[in-house]
């Protein structure tokens, strides 16, 4: 495996930890990872490039190794925060990301927001924002107060790392044991004699508010970047599609300048399942 180095940051007032791969002088690629996961679940697709490259990878805040909330998460505070990272790591200079799942939703609206800090963006599933249904709003609310009253969210306890591998070997079949030992190195925090999920469990209060799709389509329109829309041939985010095939060309058409790439034999998680796939199509897209 490449060798990477980890250091922690302040960022908006929380510790943030970012691991790195690569030489400083080298060029810059940021990558960014979904709910659950953690920066250095990139390791497999870093072992697969072929070419040299600085890569940062944060912990989102309340993941991983990276400072909790005191409370509740909002969905802007992602962006901010990469706001901040990317003048930590790319100050004055366009960036160039590559964003999984949440890392792909936040690096898209910042790619609209901020349309001059991003160069070129690869969204790897990152095309499917949570969307709120119509007159909701009361129930949500309501049942994000209690779960603030309650504050008694919580991940599953395992007496050893390698019930999880186990566990994430079940739930995804094309992931190798190999790989899932790997994550249950990075993924897990040792906790009361045993090991728990490396994140808040506030994480798992829903959210009040959410973004409408129109808003983010607004974001993507003001997208000035070249842009990489990568999705897994078998991801269950891309089965909402297939009945409505007019509402996924609909976002992709948001995008000014965009290629689409599907990956065969591959679920959700592309850098778990198809890292080699996924480092050939970074590194071609990628000057």
């Amino acid at each position: 495996m490449k060798p990477s180095r980890t250091e922690f940051i302040s960022v908006r007032g929380r510790r943030y930890h970012v691991r790195t791969w690569g030489d400083d002088n080298a060029p810059t690629l940021f990558f960014l990872h979904g709910w659950g996961d953690v920066g250095a679940s990139f390791q497999f697709t870093m072992d697969e490039m072929q070419r040299d490259w600085r890569v940062i990878a944060p912990d989102w805040r309340g993941f991983g190794l990276t400072q909790w909330n005191d409370g509740a998460y909002w969905f802007a505070d992602y962006i901010a925060d990469l706001d901040i990272l990317l003048e930590r790591y790319s100050p004055g200079k366009a960036a160039r990301i590559i964003g999984h799942s949440l890392g792909g939703i936040v690096a898209g609206l910042y790619a609209g927001i901020r349309p001059a800090r991003v160069e070129r963006l690869a969204m790897l599933e990152g095309f499917a924002p949570w969307i709120p249904v119509p007159g909701e709003t009361p129930t949500r609310f309501e049942k994000w107060l209690q779960q603030i009253r309650d504050d008694n969210s919580a991940f599953r306890q395992y007496q050893r790392r390698e019930e999880f591998a186990v566990r994430l070997c079940r739930d995804n079949p094309r992931l190798t044991p190999e790989r899932a030992a790997f994550l249950s190195e990075h993924a897990l925090l040792a906790r009361d004699g045993g090991f728990v999920f490396a994140g808040d469990p506030r994480h798992r209060w829903i959210n009040p508010v959410l973004y409408p799709l129109d808003e983010a389509k607004a974001c993507w329109r003001r997208i000035t970047a070249p842009t990489l829309w990568v999705a897994g041939r078998e991801s269950p985010a891309m089965a909402q599609f297939v009945e409505h095939p007019e509402d996924y060309r609909e976002r992709m058409a948001c995008f000014a300048q965009v290629e689409e790439e599907v990956i065969d034999e591959c679920g959700h998680n592309h850098h778990h399942d198809q890292p080699e796939a996924l480092a050939r199509l970074v590194e071609a897209f990628f000057p």
